[in-house]
């Protein structure tokens, strides 16, 4: 989304943060809204607010394709397409694991994680819960405290 308000973008600072000091010193890559992600599946490419992959760094990368987690940030404008179409398309990446859907009008994450046996299990992130993120040699939390630190909303 162009233009996103000053809470999306802490949102979204707040999730990278947690990722890239995790991925530090690790070969995954953690990516803003600029890095295109291609949907082979869905013949589609979509700019999602963040990206955690796998898939070697290279320069003259323009997407990935192979990500581990995606996590969106909802808005007014983008909230239908984040939680129809993109989790349809999504559920699609088969090295997708985690899709994290954050609100930025009110505290709630909803996310869907991908088990072992290949199905989608969703649920809501509560207040004291954590979020363990692992792909590959990354190990990192989400937790809502974390996730809308600075944002002027109140985790209950």
């Amino acid at each position: 989304m162009l233009g996103a308000g000053e809470r999306h973008n802490r949102i979204s600072l707040n999730i990278v943060f947690r990722l890239r000091a995790a991925a530090r010193g690790t070969p995954c890559g953690v990516y803003v809204s600029d890095m295109k992600l291609r949907v082979a599946r869905a013949s589609a490419y979509y700019y999602p607010d963040v990206i955690l992959s796998r898939e070697p760094s290279s320069a003259e990368t323009v997407f990935k394709e192979a990500p581990c987690l995606i996590a969106e940030v909802l808005s007014p404008s983008t909230a239908a397409v984040d939680t129809r179409e993109k989790l349809h398309a999504y559920r699609g990446i088969e090295t997708l694991r985690y899709y994290v859907v954050v609100d930025s009008d009110r505290v709630s994450i909803a996310y869907h994680l991908r088990g072992d046996d290949g199905g989608w299990l969703a649920a809501n992130l509560d207040p004291g819960e954590r979020l363990e993120i692992v792909c590959g040699p990354v190990r990192a939390e989400l937790t809502l405290e974390g996730v809308y630190e600075d944002t002027g909303l109140t985790v209950p």
